[in-house]
């Protein structure tokens, strides 16, 4: 079982890397699909950290830590279920909505074999950013039940 030492040390790490995640969300006009999941499974994996230390960490001996955890959890909340999140899944519904549009107005007499594999990128590109989007939708969901 690994101590309390080197699990406060890993939650400073993982709380890092998720501030500069968010920091990176809030400077970029958009994120990739990539760095939208990424950002997503590190808030999950912190805030999951974050639950398990609170039940084991006494507040006298570890007050240190505690603060750092409520800092955390008010990032995750003010920055980004409040900001980034609704701003994330808005422009993947908007993004999935352009390419279906796009997808439907191709025409679609006569390809060349340039176009229907670029057609086929198009319709992977689509298909991973509906699966991105319903990973977003599940963390929605996740939200109003707190």
């Amino acid at each position: 079982m690994a101590s309390a030492d080197d699990i406060s040390s890993m939650f400073y790490d993982e709380s890092e890397k998720l501030e500069n995640l968010i920091n990176n969300a809030t400077t970029k006009s958009e994120l990739s699909l990539h760095e939208i999941i990424e950002t997503y499974f590190q808030i999950m994996n912190v805030s999951s950290m974050a639950v398990i230390l609170k039940q084991q960490l006494q507040a006298d001996e570890h007050k240190i830590l505690l603060d750092k955890i409520i800092d955390i959890e008010r990032v995750i909340s003010e920055k980004f279920n409040s900001s980034i999140h609704p701003q994330v899944l808005k422009k993947l519904t908007k993004s999935i909505q352009d390419s279906i549009k796009n997808l439907q107005s191709e025409d679609s007499e006569q390809k060349s074999k340039e176009d229907i594999e670029n057609e086929a990128k198009l319709y992977e590109e689509l298909r991973q950013k509906m699966s991105t989007k319903e990973f977003v939708e599940q963390y929605d969901k996740g939200l109003s039940h707190d």
